[in-house]
């Protein structure tokens, strides 16, 4: 099979795709990258998250790149993807390679390759490792060393990946803040690698963390995919509201993305999220910076940029795209659709801990409720409010789904007409009222992603009707 990285990382079905024998070829290629980048020297960070058997495929990867005489740093237990990463610039390593499928169904498996300067990999990153996996593939040369075998030598070494992490992120935040303003706080970890990491953070004062779901469970019961959006966080709306907690924030399978709901119970939707967060960047801290969005979030970033006058910069769906302009520009934040935001003096990549801390740290400065924190966006930059669809379809179906979606050329959407229509990441359908919808195919999963924001949740409907209507489905 030809493996490829979507948009972030590699993915497959364990025992069918993700086998063993791929995931060594995937360690080879990623050796092969450090070796000939000159980079080899600095080591390369293994981590791995909670699902099935996903620590010895991390295993089987550390062996690979010790036996290719790189130093690699194993993680001694399950951690976040960004807890992961961090540990590349604490130990100025080479890159990272991370054995998560995020928050894909429980049957999937991934693996992802953070370079050295610890974000997603780029364009061009992805491009190199494909060809050395390809190359590695058509001709062998997998190499190998036991690990015990490479503890002796030197060649590889056990990490804490946590610590490093938990002092870092103290410097970003006013966690003695959180923890004296007295909260109530329901965590939903998903039964994933960010279980635990609240209550560390929060404990020794008067604020108190409740977790669910914080066991390893590969399953993920009661949870289509550990993916933190209002149909897998039912249990989480329940327990904010039979606790009377302020706030419930939950993780995805590898706690890079962020989901919230307030303290109604109600879901808060990811652009809302995003669009909370910059305005406590820019008005709750007064800093300033570009800030940075992919083309599937919302449009208040832009009505924010003009507020406090810093610019907006848009890219392609997925951090890969993301993370290199917040570098580039110094950039105050990035995010994404997906819950994933990054933050400038941090490390250019989706880290769903600290933005939940940032969300806490919004809550205790202005006094607000997170319901009330929407009433004051919305006060700035008007109502906006917004859906997503995934429609699932056989493979085979594609390259009609994709003849459908290109021949696509509606006149008007919901009534309104299409002032725009762009072909880049999907097709994006920009309305005369500022509405819009997309529809693009999903980069790690059989699909279909159909997205819109509107003034009213009728009018998004509305949208996601018509949009679905485009391709009969």
């Amino acid at each position: 099979m030809t493996i490829k990285f979507g948009t972030d990382g590699w993915r497959g079905i364990i025992a069918q795709d993700f086998t063993f024998e791929n995931v060594r070829l995937c360690a080879q290629g990623v050796s092969r990258y450090l070796l000939e980048r000159g980079l080899a020297h600095r080591g390369l960070v293994v981590g791995y998250d909670t699902r099935f058997a996903s620590e010895e495929f991390a295993l089987a990867v550390a062996e690979v790149a010790a036996g290719n005489g790189i130093t690699t740093y194993l993680c001694q237990e399950a951690a976040p993807t960004p807890v992961v990463s961090y540990n590349i610039v604490e130990r100025r390593a080479g890159g990272a390679a991370i054995i998560t499928a995020s928050h894909n169904p429980a049957r999937w498996n991934g693996f992802k390759y953070k370079p050295e300067y610890a974000g997603s990999a780029s364009p061009e990153v992805v491009d190199a490792l494909e060809e050395n996996i390809a190359t590695v593939s058509a001709h062998g040369g997998v190499k190998s060393l036991p690990w015990d075998r490479a503890l002796e030598t030197g060649m590889g070494v056990s990490i804490a990946p946590a610590p490093p992490y938990l002092g870092h992120v103290a410097r970003l935040v006013d966690l003695q803040g959180a923890r004296d303003a007295g909260l109530r706080v329901v965590v939903d970890a998903m039964y994933g690698p960010g279980a635990g990491y609240f209550p560390a953070l929060l404990k020794g004062g008067d604020t108190r963390v409740h977790e669910i779901h914080g066991e390893r469970n590969p399953l993920f019961p009661g949870m289509v995919q550990p993916e933190p959006v209002a149909q897998n966080l039912v249990g989480l709306s329940r327990a904010v509201v039979s606790q009377g907690a302020d706030v419930g924030l939950a993780l995805d399978g590898d706690a890079d993305r962020l989901g919230v709901v307030d303290e109604k119970g109600e879901f808060i939707t990811t652009l809302q999220v995003f669009a909370l967060l910059a305005l406590y960047l820019l008005e709750t801290r007064g800093e300033r910076g570009a800030l940075v969005k992919s083309i599937t979030t919302t449009q208040m970033i832009y009505r924010l940029g003009e507020l406090f006058n810093v610019p907006v910069y848009e890219t392609s769906v997925g951090f890969k795209y993301i993370g290199p302009v917040m570098t580039q520009e110094n950039a105050l934040m990035g995010g994404e659709e997906s819950g994933g935001f990054g933050f400038r003096g941090h490390i250019p990549e989706r880290d769903g801990i600290l933005s939940g801390l940032f969300i806490l740290d919004m809550m205790v400065k202005t006094g607000k409720k997170p319901s009330e924190l929407i009433e004051h966006l919305y006060s700035l930059v008007g109502p906006h409010y917004y859906r997503r669809d995934d429609v699932s379809f056989d493979p085979e179906q594609r390259p009609a789904l994709e003849r459908r979606l290109a021949e696509a050329r509606p006149d008007a959407l919901g009534g309104r007409k299409v002032t725009r229509q762009e072909n880049v990441d999907g097709s994006r359908f920009m309305l005369e009222d500022g509405s819009w919808a997309i529809i693009r195919f999903s980069g790690t999963e059989p699909l279909l992603r159909i997205y819109a924001e509107g003034e009213s949740p009728d009018r998004v409907g509305t949208l996601i009707a018509e949009a679905r209507g485009l391709l009969g489905i």
